[in-house]
Parts: structure tokens; sequence; C-alpha cells
């Protein structure tokens, strides 16, 4: 019920300022009003709808939404604004991702450099034999190692961001049938600098990773740096 409505709600169909009726949205999606309720609740916290007393739950402005909540990332990648919000996200990934491999480069564990160099392992096993989802899930761990290892708490909690990011990607059909090796040894560059010690190696390697992945999603003049992006 609450992916139902927040897909309506990120594609525009349920539009800013509509009257949300618990009524009307249960006979629509056949659902009791305690369902209604609970999934209003959720959307309530991400700022997408508020709720007011005679007037009931209002559709709210996209200013006040939570954008970098990982289900209105999810619901933005299903709809029609999908290349816009792959844009910003990897504009956004460009941002941090480059620096929090420089920070891990000082600050990971062996523990973590080990899982760094694990994940950049079965992401080559699994991108030979095609299993995307073997793959992806060794991709999120990677990346999530990663920001982990920064030691800072703040990059740490993006890791949800880029695990939709990766995970739309997969799911949406823009990810080749068989990874590209060459993004594979790009994430085997970082883990390598990662575990040596070099930031300038490590932060190279992942703006490298991350302009491969939106050349790959939005075109290559699209791709963070490309002819159409905007310094």
């Amino acid at each position: 019920m609450l992916d139902r409505i927040g897909v309506l709600l990120a594609s525009g169909e349920l539009a800013e300022g509509q009257v949300l009726r618990a009524d009307d949205l249960g006979v629509r999606f056949g659902v009791s009003r305690t369902v209604v309720r609970e999934a209003v609740r959720v959307l309530e916290s991400m700022g997408m709808v508020s709720s007011r007393r005679r007037v009931g739950t209002t559709v709210a402005p996209r200013s006040r939404w939570n954008v970098y909540d990982p289900l209105l990332i999810r619901w933005r990648l299903a709809g029609p604004g999908r290349d816009d919000q792959l844009r910003s996200l990897s504009e956004l990934r460009a941002g941090f991702e480059p620096v929090a491999a420089r920070y891990a480069a000082g600050r990971a564990t062996p523990e973590q450099c080990g899982a760094l160099t694990g994940a950049v392992m079965d992401m080559a096993v699994h991108g030979r034999s095609g299993d995307l989802d073997a793959y992806l899930d060794a991709d999120v761990r990677f990346h999530r190692a990663l920001l982990e290892a920064t030691g800072n708490e703040m990059l740490a909690a993006l890791a949800d961001v880029v695990a939709e990011v990766l995970t739309g990607r997969t799911h949406h059909g823009l990810m080749p049938a068989l990874p590209e090796p060459a993004a594979i040894r790009l994430h085997g560059d970082v883990a390598e600098a990662v575990g040596s010690g070099d930031a300038d190696a490590a932060e190279r390697a992942m703006r490298a990773i991350i302009s491969e992945a939106a050349g790959a999603m939005l075109g290559p003049d699209q791709a963070v740096g490309g002819r159409g992006t905007r310094p």
C-alpha cells in the first residue's frame, strides 16, 4: 500500500495540495482504513503529506520532501522522472564518494580492507556468470564498506542512498547483461588504494567509477563531468 501511494506521489499523479481521504484510498486500493492510516503515517514522516484537523491529509510541496529517503528514491526511479533522479543522484555521489574513498584510505581497518577486497572478488565472479542479483549484492556491500571505512557516521549513513541507486540501475534494466570488466577493475583499484593508504589513487578511481556508472545510465554526454553537465 505504501509503495503504491508513494509511486503515485513521486510521479505527480497525486498532485501537490490534493486532499487524500482515507475512505477513498481504502476503496481505490481495496484495503482497510487502518492500513491507509499506517501508510499515511510513514508518508507524513517523509514530509510527503501533511495532516490537519478538519482538512485531512494533503499532498505536501515537493520542497518539504525528504529527498534522501531511500523509499522516495526508489519511487522516483520507478516513475517518469527516472532520468532526472539518476542525474541528481550521480551528481550527489560525485560530491561525496570520492572524498569518502580518500578518507577510507587513511582510516580503514584491516577488516574493512578485507571486506572491500572480498566484495570486489564476488563482483568479478558474478559479473562473469551474469548473475546480476548476486553482483548487485556484492556491489552494495562494497560501497557500504567503503563509506563505513571513512569513520564518519554521516558519510556512512548515505550507504542506503547509494544502495537504492545501484538497485534501481539493476531492477530497471540499466545494467548490461554482463557487467563491464573495466568497472570491476576500478572497484579493485579503489580497494587496493585504500588498503595501501594511497588517498589520491582511491579518490581518483572512485571518481572514475561514478563517471562510468553515470555514462552507462544516462549516456556519455550526461556522465559526471561530461558535456551534458554543468560545472
